[in-house]
């Protein structure tokens, strides 16, 4: 009798832990859930921030050809002052920055690859003046220029060429390691279609490696 209340203690004990793990596990999902939804609301945020911007820029001034490249270096300039401002956060803004620029671009009927190739160097150039992880943010700006074709009805493979050649052009410009890793992340941006990837990716130097 005694043996059985003991295991009945024992058990609720075990229970009451579970139920104690399982509401703290339920804790952490609900404040990541919430987290990530308040991402993706400053995310949107910014593509329509820097969407209405250009577009907005470019119509008063009526030169979209002329201008769209000087507009789009200085938004990327723009948010580039902001991260270093507060402190972080140009992994983060990259995207929306690039899909905004590309999609407000578009909006007057301005030159999207043009506009991409630029939004490209200005963001891997930007990185490595601010300290920022220079093939991250290489990356979140090609998914951002590729998501904004895509969505506004672009040709996706021709644009991903242009990115991936700005953003390794770029990159030569600041030395061999980061040539490298924006080498191997934008594979990632064009694994997917192998003529992209033959076309578009310069090949490996096999000369005299440079100094970084």
């Amino acid at each position: 009798m005694e043996e059985d209340v003991v295991r009945e203690e024992e058990g609720k004990e075990k229970m009451g832990a579970g139920e104690a793990m399982g509401k703290a596990g339920s804790a952490v999902k609900e404040g990541i859930v919430s987290s990530l939804k308040g991402i993706n609301e400053i995310e949107a945020e910014i593509v329509t921030l820097v969407r209405s911007t250009v577009s907005n820029t470019l119509q008063a001034t009526g030169a979209v050809a002329k201008e769209g490249i000087d507009v789009t270096r200085d938004v990327l300039k723009g948010a580039i002052a902001a991260t270093e401002e507060v402190g972080t956060g140009l992994t983060l803004s990259a995207k929306s920055v690039a899909k905004g620029v590309v999609m407000g671009v578009s909006d007057v009927g301005g030159d999207i690859m043009t506009v991409a190739g630029m939004a490209m160097r200005s963001a891997v150039k930007g990185a490595a003046e601010v300290g920022a992880d220079v093939a991250v943010v290489a990356r979140r700006t090609a998914d951002g220029v590729l998501e904004a074709t895509k969505e506004i009805g672009g040709n996706v493979e021709e644009v991903a060429k242009v990115v991936v050649v700005g953003a390794v052009e770029a990159a030569g410009t600041i030395g061999a390691t980061a040539i490298r890793t924006v080498r191997e992340m934008m594979l990632g941006v064009v694994g997917g279609v192998k003529d992209v990837a033959g076309a578009a990716l310069p090949k490996a130097h096999t000369g005299t490696p440079e100094v970084s």
